[in-house]
């Protein structure tokens, strides 16, 4: 589950995390219970990244029908 901290995350700041977290277990040397640890952190921060990017799909969604929805109004009028 995802706290209340990490929702506050801007995308930039929970993928730049991200990337350390990869970075990190790519590096190894961590004992089990660290890399484990690591690891749901960064599941965590993926899913805050996914929502962030599902959100700005959405509004781009919603941009492009408005514009369709303009312009076939326009069409109409012509």
């Amino acid at each position: 589950m995802t706290s209340k901290v990490d929702e506050a995350l801007s995308y930039e700041q929970a993928r730049d995390e991200l990337i350390e977290v990869v970075r990190r277990l790519e590096a190894g040397g961590t004992t089990l219970e660290e890399s484990l640890a690591l690891w749901e952190r960064g599941e965590e921060l993926a899913r805050v990244c996914r929502r962030w990017l599902e959100g700005a799909r959405a509004r781009l969604d919603a941009a492009l029908a408005e514009e369709e929805a303009k312009e076939a109004a326009e069409e109409g009028r012509e």
